[in-house]
């Protein structure tokens, strides 16, 4: 089909992009400056080794040293282990098949540790990730071969609008614990969907609440299994835990971000490490170790009844190793076969574990930020599809331009929700926001759809407070400066903090108090967070605050809530360029994450020839938020 040879095209100029970005990064680059872009650790030790699937070598390694320094190590990530004297030749490829903290465990393509591995130091590099870029073109591949013969055939019809989504109304009927009315509503449009349900979840709208709900509603329509997939593992583990604590049977696929011991306890691993089966499958591992020990120490000048005897040891090896593989595979296929729901990323969606499984219902939550190629991994394996997530909201992360621009910005949930309004329920009363700050954003992006629950419909920080403030820098003369290609606004972010320690004054504050309000100060630039976090360290006053404040990119603190919500706009200039300003969906992140104040700091002069910017000053003046910075600096 056309649209998925488009789709493939698209996909394919964004991962030339996303290899010649890598590539930029790591070549005739050093070992440190790698490091410092998250894609080495270095150096690191080696705290253990032993047998896994296919009779290679998985070994747990620690880093040592800069702990601090943030990376990009994932589950399922290919990489290399390396050594220091050679780092060009003394090298084998692996799998990463753990990560946590500064531990991590990788699966080499080999059997056995090379020598140099315990001569000098070593690290692990991340290589390019051509694995999901090949599991989404496979996927686009079979899709576009489908035919009427699938199981998935109508769906896909319906997902391309082709036809129209269908619903059959005599469904018995599940009410689903604690669900406001639209949620329900969700949850009545997901059990009586034949190919497509979407629910469109706005900031705070309890979105995973209704979810879960919809996925006991679902089984107990007598689904057997359903799959439940997020481009994020910090989006599957939420979902994992909450559906777990409904009782049901989830089976976590992959290696969670979040590290709990209930998250753990839904892992593959643990479940296998419990497994009654697995004391033996231990006791074999240690018995092929002991074969392998054994013929590594015959040298390399050894006569002919030497070598036969090696091999014979070799031999006896990997057939213990091929009996390990056929008892866990038992130990999975049991395992798999008892699990309710299925939790993964869409591409773990393919782990070897569950790649040929097949289901009739598939979840996707966080659709708004799922790359569409991606999405088609786990469609493939259902005749019935949940889209949820908030399209209003920002997209995916795209390398192209090119390929943004030409299409593959655009997620298969804001197709759906354009193609097929009668499959799309809005949840519409939200939990987190006071309604002055909710207002705005409700009525740009959800035709004024949304309403405030009347627990947070009036929450403030103290009687009398103001839980919007617009503050208009225009004739303060804070200028705009750009540094490669970032902005900053040195005198807006020195206000901000300025503004920042006048209102926690006002705020009665004790020693680690847990009640204190949490407050998040953000901005689209990065440098503009740079200047803001170096002005924060420069603010005595504040020290006592820091381990309530966080600054951060507008991008960082989607899907997060706090109290109290700065935003610094930065743009000040005559031309009145807004740059990626002009991403709405970037500001109505920004603007919903304040539950009791939000405090947008920025230049009317510059930002009102846009007509996001001049409604939202036209609003804050309605209601009685608008302020000139002269105001404060007056003080």
């Amino acid at each position: 089909m056309d649209y998925f040879k488009r789709l493939l095209e698209l996909l394919q100029t964004e991962q030339s992009e996303d290899l010649k970005i890598y590539q930029q990064l790591t070549e005739s680059s050093s070992v440190a400056e790698r490091r410092s872009n998250g894609l080495v650790w270095y150096p690191v030790a080696i705290r253990g080794s032993e047998m896994s699937r296919g009779d290679y070598l998985t070994v747990e390694t620690e880093r040592t040293t800069h702990q601090y320094v943030a990376h990009q190590f994932r589950f399922g990530m290919p990489a290399v282990l390396f050594s220091n004297h050679d780092p060009k030749n003394d090298r084998v490829e692996g799998v990463i098949a753990y990560q946590s903290g500064d531990r991590l465990k990788l699966t080499l393509k080999t059997d056995e540790l090379p020598d140099w591995a315990s001569d000098g130091k070593l690290g692990i590099e991340l290589l390019f990730d051509n694995n999901s870029y090949e599991e989404m073109k496979a996927a686009l591949k079979t899709a576009a071969a489908t035919d009427e013969k699938s199981l998935s055939w109508p769906m896909i019809q319906v997902l391309l609008g082709a036809r129209q989504a269908t619903f059959h109304k005599d469904v018995k009927t599940f009410a689903g614990k604690g669900l406001n009315p639209s949620q329900q509503s969700a949850v009545n449009q997901i059990l009586m969907a034949n190919e497509l349900a979407v629910v469109h979840g706005p900031p705070g709208t309890g979105k995973t609440t209704t979810l879960v709900q919809a996925i006991c509603g679902l089984l107990a329509q007598d689904q057997k299994q359903i799959l439940v997939v997020a481009p994020s593992n910090t989006a599957v583990d939420l979902l994992s835990e909450k559906l777990a604590a409904e009782g049901l049977n989830v089976l976590r696929v992959g290696n969670p971000a979040r590290v709990s011991e209930q998250l753990l306890s839904l892992t593959l691993d643990q479940k296998m490490a419990a497994h009654r089966s697995m004391k033996e499958v231990r006791a074999l591992k240690k018995q092929a170790g002991e074969f392998k020990n054994m013929a590594h120490k015959y040298k390399r000048n050894f006569g002919r009844a030497e070598k036969e005897q090696r091999k014979a040891l070799f031999d006896e090896a990997h057939k213990i190793m091929k009996e390990v593989d056929r008892t866990e595979q038992y130990i999975i296929d049991q395992l798999l076969s008892e699990a309710q729901v299925i939790t993964a990323t869409l591409v773990g969606a393919n782990h070897y574990t569950v790649r040929n499984r097949q289901y009739h219902t598939v979840v996707i939550d966080e659709a708004g930020q799922a790359l569409e190629p991606a999405c088609w991994i786990p469609l493939l394996k259902a005749e019935k599809v949940v889209l949820a997530g908030d399209h209003c909201q920002l997209p995916p992360t795209i390398k192209s331009n090119t390929a943004a621009k030409d299409g593959l910005s655009m997620t298969l949930l804001e197709k759906s929700v354009k193609l097929q309004p009668d499959a799309v329920v809005l949840l519409e009363e939200q939990y987190r926001m006071n309604e002055m700050i909710m207002g705005y954003s409700s009525s740009v992006f959800y035709d004024s759809r949304l309403r405030a629950n009347l627990a947070v419909a009036n929450h403030v920080l103290f009687k009398g407070d103001k839980p919007l403030v617009f503050i208009d820098t225009a004739g303060c003369s804070f200028e705009e400066k750009v540094e490669g290609t970032s902005t900053m606004n040195p005198d807006e972010a020195s206000f901000l903090i300025r503004h920042l320690e006048q209102l926690l004054t006002s705020i009665p504050f004790a020693e680690n108090t847990p009640e204190y309000p949490s407050i998040a100060i953000i901005s689209p630039y990065k440098q503009q967070v740079r200047v803001l976090k170096e002005f924060l360290l420069q603010a005595p006053e504040l020290l006592k605050y820091s381990a309530y404040i966080s600054v951060n990119t507008i991008d960082s603190f989607q899907g997060q809530e706090k109290d109290i919500v700065y935003i610094s706009l930065t743009r000040s200039n005559m031309e009145g360029t807004i740059g990626f300003l002009s991403d709405t969906r970037r500001m109505n992140v920004a603007m919903t994450r304040a539950r009791k104040k939000l405090i947008v700091i920025g230049d009317s002069a510059t930002l009102s020839r846009f007509s996001f910017y001049s409604g939202f000053i036209s609003y804050a003046e309605q209601q009685n938020a608008y302020h000139s910075a002269w105001e404060f600096i007056a003080v």
